[in-house]
């Protein structure tokens, strides 16, 4: 006898074609989701981003970072602008998005069936053994009718996956931002010590010669050439934290190799003849900030997941297994007898232990996270935005005092002093100390402007993310330009 068994599964094909679903055109174009990404960060800080995938790309971008870095002196948004051309991390966060749209696709497109196909028997046909080919179709009936459920939130982490990005590229331009006005801020701190160095190397000099002569006790000549090498030490420690800075803001914008060739401003520029207020800012960053929106995006993904657990508590695995035999028998005296036997086959698990009670509690207590996370989000934002707000104008307030009070009277000591000095009425160490101090209430001054500029800078981040708290970066109406000077 010899029995031999085909498939039969032709209508089969027609159900699970029937399952499908139209994939996105968003998840397989080139670059998913990065034109969305891009027309975000325009707005918010007036800067282009671009996602270089090929080789091409790479070189144009390294071709365009060095003509605007190589041997020159860069303002703030130059130095922005090149680390969201040049910065890996930020690709690489790009890439994650690109990722984002191939799970997304994959989600989409149905599970492939799986084809068994088997030889069973044994002996010679020619002596009437027993022999059969089988084929089977299996397919998981789970993933066709979960499947809205699994595009649903694959394409709320895709839409996630986006912000993420955007807040990403916000977070670079802010610590960018920050970076340049270190590095300059670090600069002008050096070229005052420095001036307050040479005095006192005056004063000391003085000191030594009139010790000399026997004008002055050796008190006075140490209290001098103490004063000169504590100076000394300031210098060096701020030319440290110079190169520090312009290290960090290196970094931040990618650079290496000849790249780093580059300068920034020896001061920062002039503060601003006015600030005003921000007109509903609570109401702004609520409506702007890109965390938030991605805090609101993983309560959707929770909700769809809710919903996706709740469907599937009881069943979490179920199999339809389809085919036939087709059989032929071979009697010893020529006869042939033929059978077609259908097959159909259901496989799944039964709930004995796991009846899905657990399943569906972690989604809940999940979905109630989300939810306080994203309540607990709203009201940081306000904070922050408000504190934001606040340190904004009292840290203008606090520069311009030095600037217009503090400085001038110092500058009006520094003038009567030499005036006196001419006259033949103050000594030559009351005039240095008068210069000394006209330096020191300076470079309070340059601190104190450093200060306004960390503000605004965390100001814009307030309202569009991309700050220590969670958001972005950028300046709102006023950028900083790149102050005289050489630079360094």
């Amino acid at each position: 006898m010899r029995v031999s068994k085909i498939p039969l599964v032709l209508g089969f094909p027609l159900f699970l074609g029937a399952c499908a679903t139209a994939v996105p055109v968003s998840y397989t174009e080139p670059k998913a989701g990065f034109a969305n990404v891009a027309s975000q960060i325009t707005p918010a800080i007036g800067k282009r981003t671009v996602f270089a995938e090929t080789q091409a790309e790479n070189e144009a971008l390294k071709k365009q970072v060095h003509s605007m870095v190589h041997r020159k002196t860069i303002s703030a948004d130059t130095a922005v602008q090149v680390a969201l051309l040049n910065n890996k991390g930020l690709q690489a966060s790009y890439a994650n998005v690109g990722l984002s749209a191939a799970e997304a696709w994959q989600q989409s497109t149905p599970e492939n069936p799986i084809v068994s196909i088997g030889v069973l028997g044994i002996g010679a046909p020619e002596l009437g053994a027993y022999r059969a080919i089988e084929g089977l179709i299996r397919s998981n009936v789970l993933d066709a009718t979960t499947r809205k459920q699994r595009m649903a939130i694959a394409d709320a982490s895709f839409r996630q996956a986006q912000l993420n990005a955007v807040n990403d590229t916000l977070a670079l331009a802010n610590q960018t931002r920050k970076a340049w006005v270190d590095a300059v801020a670090a600069f002008e701190a050096v070229s005052y010590l420095r001036r307050a160095k040479a005095t006192s190397d005056a004063g000391s000099e003085l000191a030594m010669r009139l010790g000399e002569t026997g004008a002055l006790n050796k008190a006075g000549q140490a209290r001098e050439q103490a004063f000169n090498a504590e100076l000394a030490g300031q210098l060096a420690q701020a030319r440290l934290n110079a190169t520090r800075s312009k290290e960090a803001l290196t970094r931040l914008m990618g650079l290496w190799g000849t790249e780093v060739d580059y300068y920034v401003p020896d001061a920062l520029p002039a503060l601003p003849r006015s600030v005003g207020r921000v007109t509903d800012i609570e109401a702004k960053a609520l409506r702007n900030r890109v965390d938030l929106r991605v805090a609101k995006l993983g309560l959707e993904a929770q909700a769809k997941a809710f919903g996706l657990t709740d469907q599937t508590r009881i069943v979490s695995d179920l199999e339809i297994v389809a085919g036939a035999e087709f059989e032929r028998e071979v009697e010893g005296s020529g006869d042939i007898e033929t059978k077609t036997l259908p097959q159909v086959e259901v496989e799944f698990a039964i709930p004995i232990y796991d009846t899905g009670k657990a399943r569906m509690r972690k989604a809940e207590l999940s979905y109630l996270q989300a939810a306080n996370v994203l309540a607990e989000k709203a009201v940081n934002v306000r904070s922050e935005a408000r504190g934001a707000e606040a340190s904004y104008h009292a840290a203008y307030k606090i520069a311009r005092h030095y600037r217009d009070v503090l400085v001038p009277l110092r500058t009006t000591v520094e003038e009567e002093g030499l005036l006196s000095y001419n006259g033949m009425i103050t000594n030559t160490f009351e005039l240095l100390t008068d210069v000394r101090e006209k330096l020191a209430a300076s470079l309070e001054a340059a601190n104190a402007k450093r200060e306004f500029y960390m503000a605004q800078a965390d100001l814009t981040a307030a309202i569009y993310g991309g700050g220590e708290g969670g958001g972005g970066a950028g300046g709102e109406g006023a950028s900083l330009a790149a102050g005289g000077g050489a630079g360094h």
